[in-house]
């Protein structure tokens, strides 16, 4: 039907918005799968290039190193969305439609608190990073290229989780 909501009782336009933010978190995921495949094979080739060539690269060890920051958060929203996160379920369960609506607001609004936290922490960094011109010891890069995509991928998860904490209010106990 025109105009349905995913979760009923919320807006049409907060399910638009949690769409294109949906959309986003899989890039965002998906940037993170091709930055863990290019590890993959700087990786390989330094293994290489020390054992076989006795000619070890300076640079694969900084390199994957300063990348795991940005691949780290990556993923975070996309396993929100996915809902990939571990849950104990077994007491859950038990409780009415209401109790339920509670913990998973509870829960999300957790995570949404961590996610300011580290989104807050990573601003912060970054902004430092820019302003101090630093640059990484082996690869001269600057430091803020790291921290950037981190930031970004936290600032989506933010994004994302309080997105879906609206909605989360707006669902109707009923669907729990």
């Amino acid at each position: 039907m025109p105009g349905m909501s995913d979760a009923p009782g919320a807006p049409v336009a907060l399910d638009r918005i949690i769409r294109h933010a949906e959309r986003l978190v899989v890039w965002a995921a998906a940037a993170g799968g091709i930055v863990i495949l290019v590890q993959m094979c700087w990786i390989s080739y330094g293994v290489f290039t020390r054992y076989a060539l006795n000619a070890p690269d300076r640079m694969v060890t900084e390199a994957t190193a300063l990348l795991l920051f940005p691949v780290a958060f990556a993923g975070l929203a996309y396993a929100l969305r996915e809902d990939a996160y571990p849950k104990v379920t077994m007491l859950t369960e038990r409780l009415p439609a209401l109790g339920r609506k509670i913990v998973a607001i509870l829960n999300l609004g957790l995570m949404l608190g961590v996610g300011v936290f580290f989104s807050m922490s990573g601003v912060n960094a970054t902004i430092r990073a820019i302003n101090s011109g630093a640059s990484s010891e082996i690869l001269l890069w600057p430091r803020w290229a790291f921290w950037l995509p981190g930031t970004a991928a936290l600032l989506l998860f933010t994004v994302y989780a309080a997105l879906r904490l609206a909605r989360l209010f707006l669902t109707p106990k009923r669907e729990f």
